[in-house]
């Protein structure tokens, strides 16, 4: 019995039980037909076989006899019935141990090859055979080398970014409200308790962030999902039925926790889910969302001046969708990366068939085994991440979120409304404005990210913030006029929003997942997001301090500043990730010119 006849009897069983089985009957037959082929051809038998349709003869006992009769010294089939049973149940990775064992080959050195694990010699003395049969194989299998249907994961992507929509949501459920909120729960005037109930949040969602990278790796994306879902139904409906200063507060608080968590899981899963020429347009759907839930959370809360206790209401409105990420998340895939991590390969193939189709799930798998060295997730410490090996992407990553927030667009944001206003447009008007200028970046930044690439999104979209910034340092020139220096002032901050939002925004999250190795994905995107969530609070404290003993001009410079470092720092340490796959842009991680 050669080494070759029983890969190709192994592969055939692997392919019969874990692929073929979810098929239909003639592409079940087709494949059967094929490698009863390459198992003939192996044997000697160059012949032409022409596939028929009605092709139901070949079984598993058939290419069990036909390889064992070839043989010098036939096994009985039962024999071989065990050796291949055990491998099979070992995911279709050839034991050698069972094969010498079972097969009485104790005494002959074996180099088995399996369709789903890499040969680890490439210099071993039956290497040539192999490749041979391998290549043979593989051509009459004639898997397609186009892309995977991007229909076919387009829904899971959807229902992954209603996170970041509740997400935009709460950002700006309290921007209107707020004096109502005051009014009804008796802390009006108070500056300090408004600011709590505005930036409680913040402190919420940083506990989630720091927590998102073990929870997503101990217990799978889809139960992660379903886990951010529940604070952010219990801190709305809380918010809602509060009649306290303290409640509105703790409802805040569980509803920032979701905020932290939810994001984290949604940019590693659809980063997981999605097919490599079309990750850069779904991972912008999460910017997208997140300015769709910031719009709805406007227009929500349009009539809260007209009906007395209306804002009850925008809170209780929230919980709806994140009821429906809690349901729609069962039906969903869970990310194959994550699964195959858990050494739950035939599940992690099923998924990868409903996400590419049948022809792909092979070459899905074996890039997953091309970067696979055994490495234990659990034991992935802090130290490893901030010292270790890993250290200069994580501290990339960390690098890019950091310079989201000294861009200073929070500080755009969050005064709008007063800029707007010196130009005597009315507040409400501005946060749409501002919200409109945000999608389009967005939509157009969707458009590019497969276009043109994630790092020159982020080059051009850092030097747009330095240049707009720029302008609203020159608008404060007390040399202007007026009315110029206020219409100057609108237009830079409407630009900054919008160059935001082509990359610096939305490029970072999705840029995280695709750096980092898939054995600390989870714990570094967690750890990078937490660094963004820690500046943005510190930048939002300390704005007014500054603005008052800076001046706008110069704080405004500052924020340039720190823009075209970033644009300095995106040349010289962000690689292209466009229209690679994880494993590729991992491999290439690791190589010395990186």
């Amino acid at each position: 019995l050669t080494v070759t006849q029983i890969s190709i009897v192994a592969a055939y069983l692997a392919i019969d039980d874990r692929v073929i089985a979810k098929q239909r009957e003639l592409s079940r037959s087709k494949s059967r037909f094929l490698l009863f082929q390459a198992l003939c051809s192996s044997r000697g038998k160059r012949k032409h076989f022409h596939y028929r349709p009605p092709f139901h003869t070949v079984s598993a006992t058939d290419l069990l006899e036909a390889s064992c009769s070839s043989s010098s010294s036939p096994l009985p089939v039962s024999s071989l019935l065990i050796a291949i049973s055990e491998l099979v149940r070992r995911n279709g990775a050839l034991n050698l141990d069972v094969v010498r064992l079972t097969c009485g080959m104790a005494g002959r050195q074996l180099e088995a090859y399996s369709m789903y694990k890499r040969m680890p010699s490439r210099d071993h003395e039956d290497m040539t055979e192999v490749e041979d049969n391998e290549a043979l194989l593989q051509g009459n299998l004639e898997v397609e080398n186009t892309n995977p249907s991007w229909k076919r994961s387009l829904p899971y992507v959807l229902v992954a970014t209603i996170p970041s929509l509740l997400f935009g949501y709460h950002l700006g459920v309290v921007n209107e409200p707020l004096e109502s909120i005051s009014l009804d729960l008796g802390f009006d005037g108070n500056a300090l308790a408004e600011g709590l109930v505005v930036s409680i949040s913040l402190a919420g969602s940083l506990l989630g962030s720091l927590f998102s990278g073990s929870i997503v790796d101990s217990i799978g994306r889809r139960k992660a999902f379903q886990l951010a879902a529940l604070p952010m139904i219990l801190g709305p409906a809380v918010s809602a039925s509060t009649k306290t200063l303290a409640g509105m507060l703790i409802g805040r608080f569980l509803v920032g926790i979701g905020m932290g968590l939810g994001p984290t899981v949604a940019s590693l899963y659809v980063a997981e889910i999605s097919p490599a020429f079309v990750r850069g347009t779904y991972g912008s759907f999460i910017q997208i969302a997140t300015c769709v839930g910031f719009l709805a959370s406007l227009f929500v809360g349009l009539p809260v001046k007209d009906i007395k206790g209306w804002w009850r209401t925008c809170f209780l409105v929230s919980t709806i969708p994140a009821g429906i990420l809690a349901l729609a998340i069962q039906l969903c895939v869970e990310s194959p990366h994550w699964l195959f991590k858990q050494g739950r390969t035939i599940e992690a193939e099923a998924e990868f068939e409903k996400l590419l189709g049948v022809a792909h799930v092979q070459s899905a798998i074996q890039e997953l085994y091309k970067v696979d060295r055994g490495d234990d997730t659990d034991a992935v410490k802090l130290s490893e991440l901030l010292s270790g090996r890993h250290f200069r992407v994580v501290f990339i990553g960390s690098s890019l979120f950091a310079f989201q927030q000294l861009s200073g667009i929070n500080t755009v944001f969050n005064f709008s409304s007063t800029v707007f206003k010196s130009a005597g447009v009315p507040s409400e008007l501005a946060n749409v404005f501002v919200g409109i200028a945000n999608l389009l970046g967005s939509l157009i930044a969707m458009v590019l990210m497969d276009k043109q690439g994630r790092r020159s999104l982020l080059i051009w979209s850092f030097f747009g913030l330095a240049v707009s910034m720029g302008l609203q340092g020159f608008a404060a020139n007390s040399y202007l006029a007026g009315t110029f220096a206020s219409y100057l002032s609108v237009g830079a901050m409407l630009m900054c929003v919008l160059t935001f939002s082509l990359g610096a925004g939305p490029v970072p999250g999705l840029l995280l997942p695709e750096i980092f190795p898939s054995r600390i994905r989870a714990k570094a995107v967690a750890i990078c997001m937490s660094v963004g969530w820690v500046i943005n609070f510190f930048v939002g404290l300390m704005f007014l301090w500054l603005l008052q003993r800076l001046g706008r001009q110069l704080l405004y410079t500052c924020f340039a500043a720190f823009c075209l470092m970033a644009v300095a720092f995106v040349r010289r340490n962000v690689m292209e990730t466009k229209g690679k796959s994880l494993q590729e842009i991992e491999i290439a991680l690791l190589s010395p010119e990186f």
